[in-house]
C-alpha cells in the first residue's frame, strides 16, 4: 500500500500563510530582488509544499503509531519542524536544515530524489528543493527565467566560500582569511559594479549634468519629468498640447511642489511652484490637462488644451498622431538632491541638442520590432500602442545610450574579471560557466551575469513609461503590474545620482541578495538550469516534481520579457549564444493561449493550450516517482456565462467552470493522474496593484496528484454524486474553518470534488459516455452553492428576509408591495426590522439600511444576524481589524459563527452579481476573521459602548 505524505493529510496552513504573505513585504536582500519575474511563488510556500511532500504522514506507519493519539503526537512534531522551517530567519539555519534533510532521509529510505520543475520561471520552487537537499532541475522555455534559474541555483554554489578577485579586496588587511557563503561573490560584484559605473561615466557622464541652482551653487539631478504633447486638434490653436496626468510633484505635506502651465505666444512651458495650494489649485493638479466630464469624472485617455482651452484629444487622435510620429515630449521639471532634500526646480532643454549629437554619431538606436504592436493591439498585456513599433521607442535617446553603453560594459568587464582572478592563481579554465566550469573564465561569466542583470533592473527604473510618485518623490518601476501601460508624463531618472533607480542603489540591492539568509547553499549543493519545452522528454525519470504551470491567457510571460531580454541578450549573447540566438523570446511554442497568436481565433488558441497541457503531464507522468506525489500550484480566477442571455449575472458559472482550470485539471487527469489533496496557500499580497480594492486571488491552490492505479473502475454518474455529497460537505466546513478567504472558496472546493472524479477510471453519465471535467466541475459548483444555502437556512427568519432583499436589489430600493410578500413568507415584521434599523420602510418603498447609515449600539443582546454581520462590516470598514473587534467581542460564539458564515454567502451573491465593492468588503473580512476573533478572544472586560483591552 502507498504511503500517504503529510501534504495530502495535514498541515499547518495558518503558519504557512503567515510566513509566506510576510515574505512578500521582504524587499531588500530577497533573492527575488536578482531579476523582475512575474507570479513568483513565495520560498516559505514553495518550502512547505516540498517538505510535506516528501515527508510521511503518521498514519503510513501504523507499527509505529498504532493510535489516532500517536499519530496525531507525531504529525504535530512534523508540523513544529515544518512551522520553523517557513520562517524567513531560518532560512539558512543549518542545524534545522539537517534535521529536515534527516527527515526527509527517513522517509524516503535514503533514497532522495532529484527534482524538476518544468515551468521554472522565476526560479522559487527549484531554490526551495535544492535548499532541502535535492539536485534541482528548473526547466523553461524562456530565456530570461533560464538565465534567472541560473543566477538562483546553478552559479551559487560553485563559487561558495571563495575569496574575492578584485585588487581592492585582495590589498586589504586580512584578505587571505575565509570568505563565508557568497561574501565573496558578493564584493566581486560590488566591485566590478562599481567599475562599470565610473567607466560609464567616463563614456556618458557629461550628457548627465548637475542642476544650476539661483545661488550659483550646483545640485546632482535625481530625474527630469516630461510630457507627451500633440498638436492640438483645434485648427485654430495648432499648439503643442501636453498630456499630463498629473501636476503633483511633492505632496509631502510642508514640502509640497508643484508645476502649472504658462502661455506665451502659443507655447506652453511650465514654471515649478513650492507652496501648498489651495483647494481649488488642488483640483486642477490631480486633474492634469485630462477632460472632466459633466459628473466630475476624469476621462480615460482624453486631454483638453492648456491653450485654447476647447481643443479635446481623445486616445483615438492620440493614437493616430503617435503612429505617424507626430507625439513628442516637453521638459516640465528638474528635481535635484540638496543637502536639505529634494529641490524642483524649472525645466530646461539644455541638453537635447548634446543629446541628439551623441546619439546620432554612435548609431545607439536599436530598431529591434515590437512584436506585439504590429497592426492590431496583439497583446492585451501591452494595452494601446501609442506609437511604440520598436523596442527602442520606450526610451527617451538619453536612456538608449545609458543602457547600450552599460550592457556594452558587461561584455569587457568579462576579460577584466578573468584577468584578475589569473592573477591570483585561479585555474584558467577553458570550459565555459554554461559547461559547468568554476575556474577564472567561468567566474568572469559568473559576474557577467548578476551585472546583466543589474542592466536589466535599469532598463526597468529607466524608461518612458516611468511615473514620478508625488508621494515617496521618486520614479517608479515600469512593472507594477503584468502589464506596460502607457503613462503620459513620466520621470527620466539619472542612473549616475544616488536615488531610487540608480546604478549605485540598484547595485547595492543586488549585492544586498547575496547576503539574504534565503541564498546561500554548500559547494555540494547541485542545480541545473536549462532552456527547453516542457511538452518534449527531457530525458529525467523516476523524480519528483512541483510546479507552477502558466494560467491560460492570465500573463503574456514572453511578450513581457521581451523587455528584457533584449538588453540580456545584448549584454550575455556572446557568452550564451545557443540561449540567445533569436532576435526575441520563443514565443511559439509558448503555452498560453493568446488569440492574437491564432489570427484571432479563440477556439484555436484554446486547443494549442489544452494540447500542449496534456503532452506537458503526459511526460510528468512518466517522469515522477511512483511514492512521492506531484504538486502543482494554480492561481487563476476566471468567470465565464454559460447562457443564452450574456447579461442575465443570476445565471453566470463562476471560477469553478472556467476554461483555464477546465484545460489544467483535464491535462492532469487525461495523463494519469487522480487528485489526492488540496490546499489554499495565502501567497499573494492584497497590496499588489492588481488587487487593490478588487477581489484578486490571494491565494495558489496548491493541487496534490498520484499516478491513477491502472485498474481504476468506472462508476456512474449516480455513485459520483452520492460519494460527492458525502465528501464535500465536510471538506468545505474544513475550508471555512480554516479561514479560507470567500474568493479561495470556489477554488479550494475544486480540490475535493475532483479528488472523487479523478480517482475513477471514468465518469459515466446516464447514456453511458464519459462525464466531462467540465460538467464535473458545474456540479461541484453547484454543491457549493447548496452548501451555502443550507447555512442559510441556519438563519434566523429576520437575516433570511435581508438576504433574499439583498439578492434581489442589495441596498436599493423595493417596492412595498413585493417586500411585503417575501416578509409574509418568512412571517417577519417589516415594521419590526425598521424598528430595529434594519431596514428603511417609507413612500411606497423598503430598503436594507447601508451600512454607512447603521446606528452605532451594543449587539450583545441582538439575535439578528444580518444586524451583527453588517456591523462588524462597518466596524472593518471604518476602524480595521480593532473596530471589527469591538463588535465581534459583543456576541456569543454561536452567533459570530452565524456572522461568518453570512458574510460568506453574501460574497458569493455580489460576486455572481458583479457588485464588487459589497464583495470586496465581505471578502476582506472573512480573510482577516481570524485576527478579529483573536483580538476579541483577548479581551477582558468591556461595559455598554466602551471596551477595555489589556
Amino acid at each position: 500500500m502507498m504511503k500517504k505524505k503529510l501534504i495530502e493529510v495535514a498541515l499547518p496552513l495558518e503558519a504557512i500563510n503567515e510566513a509566506s504573505a510576510r515574505e512578500k513585504s521582504i524587499r531588500h536582500g530577497h533573492p527575488s530582488t536578482l531579476h523582475l519575474w512575474w507570479a513568483r511563488r513565495p520560498l516559505a510556500a514553495a518550502r512547505a509544499v516540498i517538505f510535506s511532500s516528501l515527508v510521511d504522514d503518521p498514519s503510513s506507519h501504523p507499527d509505529q503509531f498504532p493510535t489516532e493519539e500517536a499519530q496525531e503526537k507525531e504529525r504535530q512534531r512534523l508540523f513544529n519542524i515544518l512551522e520553523r522551517l517557513v520562517v524567513w530567519e531560518n532560512s539558512n539555519d543549518e542545524k534545522l536544515l539537517a534535521e529536515v534533510k534527516a527527515e526527509i532521509a527517513r522517509s524516503t529510505d535514503g533514497n532522495i530524489p532529484e527534482f524538476l520543475d518544468p515551468f521554472a520561471g522565476g526560479g522559487a520552487i527549484p531554490l526551495e528543493a535544492q535548499r532541502l537537499g535535492l539536485k534541482a532541475h528548473a526547466s523553461d522555455l524562456n530565456p530570461v527565467a533560464v538565465m534567472i534559474n541560473k543566477a538562483m541555483i546553478e552559479i551559487p554554489p560553485k563559487f561558495q566560500g571563495l575569496p574575492p578577485v578584485n585588487p581592492e579586496a585582495r590589498a586589504k588587511l586580512g584578505s587571505e582569511l575565509a570568505w563565508k557563503g557568497l561574501t565573496g561573490l558578493a564584493e566581486d560584484v560590488r566591485y566590478y559594479g562599481e567599475w562599470m559605473k565610473e567607466e560609464a561615466f567616463k563614456r556618458i557622464g557629461h550628457l548627465y549634468p548637475k542642476a544650476k541652482l539661483p545661488n550659483g551653487s550646483e545640485a546632482t539631478v535625481i530625474a527630469w519629468i516630461w510630457a507627451r504633447t500633440v498638436k492640438c486638434p483645434n485648427p485654430a490653436c495648432g499648439c503643442e498640447m501636453p498630456l499630463v496626468n498629473s501636476f503633483w510633484l511633492s505632496k509631502r505635506k510642508g514640502k509640497e511642489a508643484y508645476v502649472l502651465p504658462m502661455i506665451y505666444n502659443g507655447k506652453i512651458t511650465f514654471k515649478v511652484h513650492q507652496n501648498t495650494p489651495d483647494s481649488s489649485t488642488a483640483k486642477l493638479l490631480d486633474a492634469g490637462t485630462g477632460y472632466i466630464n459633466s459628473r466630475g469624472k476624469r476621462v480615460k485617455a482624453t486631454f483638453i488644451c492648456s491653450c485654447c482651452k476647447s481643443g479635446v484629444a481623445k486616445g483615438e487622435y492620440i493614437d493616430q498622431e503617435a503612429n505617424e510620429e507626430r507625439m513628442h515630449m516637453i521638459p516640465i521639471a528638474i528635481v535635484a538632491e540638496n543637502v536639505g532634500g529634494r529641490l524642483y526646480l524649472d525645466p530646461n532643454n539644455e541638453q537635447s541638442k548634446k543629446i541628439d549629437e551623441f546619439f546620432k554619431s554612435n548609431s545607439f538606436q536599436e530598431r529591434i520590432p515590437n512584436e506585439k504592436c504590429k497592426g492590431t493591439f496583439a497583446s492585451n498585456a501591452m494595452g494601446r500602442p501609442y506609437g511604440f513599433k520598436f523596442f527602442s521607442d520606450y526610451f527617451t535617446k538619453r536612456q538608449l545610450i545609458s543602457l547600450v553603453t552599460f550592457s556594452e560594459l558587461v561584455a569587457e568587464l568579462q576579460q577584466k574579471v578573468f584577468e584578475d582572478a589569473i592573477s591570483i592563481g585561479m585555474a584558467e579554465d577553458s570550459i565555459s560557466l554554461d559547461a559547468a566550469g568554476s575556474g577564472a573564465k567561468a567566474y568572469g561569466e559568473a559576474i557577467s551575469v548578476y551585472l546583466a542583470m543589474l542592466v536589466d533592473k535599469l532598463a526597468d527604473l529607466g524608461n518612458s513609461l516611468n511615473r514620478w510618485e508625488p508621494n515617496a518623490q521618486c520614479p517608479r518601476q515600469l512593472f507594477a503590474r503584468q502589464a506596460i501601460p502607457i503613462v503620459w508624463d513620466f520621470a527620466e531618472g539619472n542612473p549616475f545620482s544616488d536615488s531610487s533607480g540608480s546604478w549605485e542603489v540598484l547595485l547595492g540591492n543586488l549585492v544586498r541578495s547575496f547576503m539574504a539568509p534565503a541564498f546561500c547553499f554548500s559547494r555540494d549543493s547541485h542545480g541545473a538550469a536549462l532552456q527547453a519545452d516542457a511538452t518534449q522528454d527531457n530525458g529525467l525519470r523516476s523524480i519528483m516534481i512541483s510546479t507552477d504551470p502558466p494560467y491560460y491567457n492570465n500573463i503574456g510571460y514572453a511578450d513581457l520579457s521581451d523587455f528584457f531580454y533584449v538588453w540580456m541578450r545584448r549584454s550575455l549573447r556572446y557568452t550564451y549564444p545557443n540561449l540567445f540566438s533569436t532576435m526575441l523570446v520563443p514565443k511559439v511554442e509558448e503555452l498560453i493561449a493568446t488569440p492574437y497568436r491564432f489570427d484571432g481565433s479563440k477556439e484555436k488558441a484554446r486547443d494549442f493550450f489544452e494540447d500542449g497541457m496534456l503532452r506537458t503531464f503526459s511526460q510528468v507522468h512518466k517522469y515522477t516517482r511512483e511514492d512521492i506525489p506531484v504538486t502543482i500550484y494554480y492561481a487563476f480566477k476566471q468567470s465565464e456565462t454559460n447562457t443564452e442571455d450574456e447579461n442575465d449575472t443570476d445565471v453566470t458559472t463562476v471560477v469553478t467552470a472556467s476554461t483555464g482550470w477546465e484545460t489544467m485539471l483535464s491535462a492532469v487527469i487525461q495523463a494519469g493522474f487522480a487528485i489526492t489533496g488540496t490546499w489554499p496557500i495565502r501567497t499573494e499580497m492584497s497590496s499588489r496593484a492588481v488587487a487593490q480594492g478588487a477581489n484578486a486571488l490571494a491565494s495558489s491552490i496548491v493541487l496534490v496528484c498520484r499516478k491513477r492505479h491502472p485498474s481504476a473502475s468506472f462508476v456512474t454518474r449516480k455513485d459520483f454524486l452520492a460519494t460527492l455529497r458525502r465528501e464535500l460537505k465536510p471538506a468545505l466546513v474544513q475550508l471555512q474553518h480554516a479561514n479560507i478567504a470567500p474568493v479561495d472558496l470556489a477554488q479550494s472546493a475544486i480540490g475535493p470534488g475532483m479528488a472523487v472524479y479523478s480517482r475513477n477510471g471514468k465518469v459515466l453519465d446516464a447514456d453511458g459516455t464519459p462525464m466531462s471535467v467540465r460538467s464535473a466541475l458545474q456540479i461541484i459548483n453547484q454543491l457549493v452553492d447548496e452548501f451555502f444555502n443550507e447555512q442559510e437556512g441556519d438563519l434566523d427568519s429576520e437575516s433570511r428576509f435581508c438576504v433574499e432583499l439583498f439578492s434581489q436589489v442589495a441596498f436599493n430600493p423595493i417596492k412595498y408591495g413585493t417586500a411585503e410578500v417575501l416578509a409574509t413568507a418568512k412571517s417577519i415584521s417589516i415594521s419590526k426590522l425598521a424598528q430595529a434599523g434594519v431596514l428603511n420602510s417609507s413612500k411606497g418603498s423598503v430598503q436594507l439600511t447601508c451600512r454607512d447609515d447603521l446606528q452605532e449600539f451594543s449587539v450583545m443582546n441582538s439575535n439578528i444576524t444580518w444586524l451583527v454581520t453588517q456591523q462588524i462590516t462597518k466596524a472593518f470598514e471604518k476602524h480595521g481589524i480593532d473596530g471589527a473587534t469591538k463588535i465581534l467581542a459583543r456576541v456569543s460564539g454561536t452567533m459570530a459563527e452565524n456572522a461568518k458564515a453570512l458574510a460568506y454567502r453574501l460574497y458569493t451573491i455580489a460576486e455572481r452579481k458583479g457588485w464588487a465593492t459589497e464583495a470586496y468588503a465581505y471578502n476582506v473580512l472573512v480573510s482577516s476573521w481570524m485576527d478579529i476573533q483573536q483580538g476579541a478572544t483577548n479581551q477582558v472586560k468591556y461595559k455598554e459602548g466602551e471596551l477595555q483591552f489589556e
